[in-house]
């Protein structure tokens, strides 16, 4: 009966905590500056690195977002997952983000030659926590009626959300 009693109470503690996680805003959430923004200056294999470990403690896997501040579909990828927070936390949740530069500050081209060729910016790639590259995505998969889709980056996220760690 205890154990009945324990197990009830940490269900009901995990539904209160559950439900209380939507309210919360992507600004909210306590991100690393590798998935905040492009940086020409900052180096991506120390990033992956630091993406990788923390992948690794927490049981995600990498998205790694290929784009720049040039890039028009980029700053709208941007304000769209701010102002859709349930989509930018399911984001966080289901990856750790690492957003890499491309640009003609630094184009990154070492870096980039370790990836699938891109199809277009932005451009993501999905990496197990030992840094293997699962899939190579197109962002323009996740467009209807000329606009991001709430409903396709919820069924992108669902589905590698259900393949965890």
């Amino acid at each position: 009966m205890d154990n009945l009693l324990r197990s009830l109470r940490f269900v009901m503690m995990l539904a209160f905590l559950l439900s209380s996680f939507p309210g919360m805003t992507a600004n909210q959430l306590d991100l690393a500056s590798y998935s905040i923004a492009y940086d020409a200056k900052r180096d991506p294999y120390v990033d992956i690195k630091a993406a990788l470990k923390l992948a690794s403690e927490t049981n995600r896997k990498v998205l790694i977002e290929v784009g720049g501040d040039w890039c028009s579909w980029c700053h709208i990828l941007d304000r769209f997952l701010k102002s859709h927070p349930s989509v930018a936390l399911r984001l966080h949740k289901t990856f750790v983000v690492l957003k890499v530069n491309v640009s003609d500050a630094n184009d990154n081209a070492k870096f980039m030659a370790t990836l699938p060729p891109t199809r277009g910016y932005p451009h993501m790639y999905i990496a197990n926590s030992g840094g293997k590259v699962l899939h190579s995505q197109n962002t323009a998969q996740f467009i209807v009626d000329k606009k991001y889709s709430e409903q396709q980056f919820m069924i992108f996220l669902d589905y590698w959300q259900s393949l965890s760690g």
